[in-house]
């Protein structure tokens, strides 16, 4: 029996919905929503636009969380919460730095106003090293990746171009549906 790679299980990225750097977050809000409303049930629902250059290339992503976080634009100086918290840092000793900042000082619809201006080149999360595989590594690579990384999905690679996406909920399945072959 053949093993598994990364390409069996990745999802292409014609699947994916693109974007354009230039695009404003409310531009990328909307077709975000699109996304989840078009959600069938099946492989093809997915939380994040692939945010492309102007010669079509792949530059990063945009998920729904850093569509919220552009709403907090105040708390930019505040590291990632979930990060801070993984060195001990516990909720509550966190909780008054983000009450100083008071993020919510203002109606939503002002801060929407606001960000729905911004343009998404300013927003791109940028891969990093760890957010790529290859389309030949194995699936245990993949779940070391997104397990010891805490990533949601990867970007699969084949030489130097993105070919698709590994998301964590395909790799999930994937290790379900071993188990239950195996008949523990």
């Amino acid at each position: 029996m053949k093993m598994k790679t990364v390409k069996d299980i990745m999802t292409p990225l014609s699947e994916y919905g693109t974007i354009s750097v230039e695009a404003t977050l409310y531009e990328a809000a909307m077709a975000l929503e699109t996304a989840q409303l078009e959600f069938n049930g099946d492989r093809v629902h997915h939380r994040l636009l692939l945010i492309v250059d102007e010669h079509g290339r792949v530059v990063g992503k945009l998920s729904q969380l850093d569509v919220l976080r552009a709403l907090e634009p105040k708390g930019e100086h505040i590291e990632n919460s979930r990060s801070l918290r993984r060195f001990g840092f516990s909720r509550e000793y966190l909780k008054p730095m983000l009450t100083q900042c008071r993020f919510w000082e203002q109606p939503l619809i002002d801060l929407c106003k606001a960000a729905g201006r911004l343009k998404v080149k300013r927003l791109i999360h940028t891969p990093l090293e760890g957010e790529f595989i290859d389309e030949n590594d194995s699936l245990a690579e993949a779940i070391h990746q997104l397990a010891l990384e805490h990533h949601q999905s990867l970007l699969v690679t084949r030489g130097k171009e993105i070919v698709g996406i590994l998301r964590q909920k395909d790799m999930f399945r994937e290790v379900v549906e071993t188990l239950s072959a195996c008949e523990l």
